[in-house]
């Protein structure tokens, strides 16, 4: 079954919520001590909550859309309760004193939350190497990195410990794991989910997103978590689509792709792998049969994407990190961090500094717009862009990479954050018996036409 029919079949009593908590529940006592994906677990509050929800469905009384379905949770969204932790020391004996607003839109649908996950240091990290609490394995490719930062909401996924999770995503913090985990992971339009509630990186690029195993799962959470919230400046007011339905209608369609026009850039491809790339253009080609017309189209910015990316991070992590002074939130950041989330905030600092703001900062703002405009050009007239998600495949656990080799890991996801336009990964293959994702990207809100070629690729 995929998520969708899941759901029905709870609904229709052809599968008790409980049992469908409990298969997960044995998943995780099996493997989440080699793993490390899930950092706690409310397993008692969650029993409860399917045995309730069975009990209203055997009553026949109303339930929500995502009744009896289990999530996890990235440990930078605020549950309540819960230790939100962004994986740091720094937050250690934080417990969340309320809900982010994309948990209570879950709750409110009967999602169970069952536990929180993993991650990189405050999400500064591609790998989930840095977590305070240990590394993340990959269960698609054990003794390799699960990719970063959600490196454990996708774990949970990829080794069956959940049906759908929630992480954010910064510069492909969404995209990076769900392709090296093999699994599905969707980056909304900036704005269209409400980021209250969620631990900053990088406020003008931060997402919070899906990932699931099927596309089903990613627009049953959409359909949930996509809408507009005044008590957040950065969300938006736009008529949403059901998400649900487009991918139920894209799987039934003879010719999903019919009139649709595909950029691929050689400039993406002459910076990933030859193996990743067969894959890849492998999957794309198969496009042509189902309607689609792929073009070539130059971008002549990707020298850019990651310096422009970084400088920016670097300054809204260290302007995002000065409420943790050790006074009101655990103890002070600098004190008990990781060298990465030290490195960007030495930087950060260092770039804020009145003297060489307009040196570093106001000149990658710049880049910025010149990147954004030229996706904007690129897309003018065209459907989605499509590439590998990530240009190489994940490094060995311990294996010592430095932070420019790390930092490559983003260079095709960071595109999407610095436009703020959506963009998902879906697995087209493996190499080695390692995954590799596809990147698709679109026009700014429309997230619903990715949400269809998922559809229609997942079909084929």
């Amino acid at each position: 079954m995929n998520i969708f029919e899941k759901s029905q079949a709870i609904k229709n009593q052809e599968l008790k919520a409980k049992d469908n908590l409990d298969n997960f529940l044995r998943t995780i006592d099996n493997t989440n001590d080699s793993i490390n994906a899930f950092l706690e677990i409310n397993k008692e509050d969650a029993i409860n909550k399917a045995e309730t929800l069975d009990k209203k469905i055997q009553n026949k009384e109303k339930v929500g859309s995502l009744a009896g379905l289990v999530f996890s949770i990235k440990a930078n969204i605020n549950v309540e309760d819960f230790i939100i932790s962004a994986a740091s020391k720094t937050l250690e004996n934080y417990k969340g004193s309320y809900n982010a607003t994309v948990i209570d839109k879950i709750l409110k649908e009967d999602g169970i939350i069952l536990g929180i996950t993993n991650m990189d240091e405050f999400a500064a990290g591609s790998s989930s190497e840095t977590s305070y609490y240990g590394i993340t394995d990959n269960p698609a490719a054990p003794g390799r990195i699960p990719g970063g930062s959600s490196g454990g909401s996708a774990a949970t996924i990829a080794g069956d410990m959940c049906d759908i999770s929630l992480g954010s995503d910064t510069g492909g913090s969404i995209r990076n794991p769900a392709s090296h985990c093999g699994i599905m992971g969707f980056k909304p339009t900036y704005g269209a989910v409400s980021r209250q509630g969620l631990i900053d990186l990088s406020m003008s690029l931060d997402q919070i997103g899906p990932m699931a195993k099927d596309v089903t799962g990613l627009s049953m959470a959409l359909d949930t978590i996509v809408a507009h919230d005044p008590s957040e400046c950065s969300s938006i007011d736009y008529k949403k689509p059901n998400f649900t339905q487009t991918a139920l209608n894209a799987k039934n369609s003879e010719s999903p792709f019919e009139g649709m026009t595909i950029a691929v850039c050689d400039e993406f491809r002459s910076i990933t792998d030859d193996k990743i790339n067969k894959i890849v253009d492998k999957k794309i080609n198969e496009l042509s049969s189902l309607g689609a017309e792929v073009i070539d189209f130059c971008f002549h910015y990707i020298d850019l994407c990651l310096p422009t990316y970084y400088l920016i991070n670097y300054v809204e992590f260290f302007s995002a990190t000065r409420k943790f002074d050790g006074r009101k939130f655990g103890h002070r950041i600098e004190d008990v961090c990781g060298d990465e989330v030290f490195r960007r905030i030495e930087m950060g600092s260092y770039i804020s500094q009145k003297e060489f703001s307009g040196k570093y900062y106001k000149h990658a703002l710049k880049a910025r717009s010149l990147i954004k405009d030229e996706i904007n050009a690129m897309l003018k007239g065209l459907d989605f862009i499509m590439s590998s998600t990530v240009p190489k495949l994940p490094h060995k656990i311990g294996e010592k990479l430095d932070p420019m080799e790390m930092y490559a890991y983003d260079v095709l996801t960071v595109i999407a954050n610095l436009s703020g336009i959506p963009a998902a990964s879906m697995k087209a293959g493996e190499v080695d018996g390692i995954p590799v994702g596809l990147q698709i990207q679109a026009n700014s809100l429309e997230d619903e036409k990715i949400i269809h070629a998922l559809s229609a690729l997942e079909e084929i």
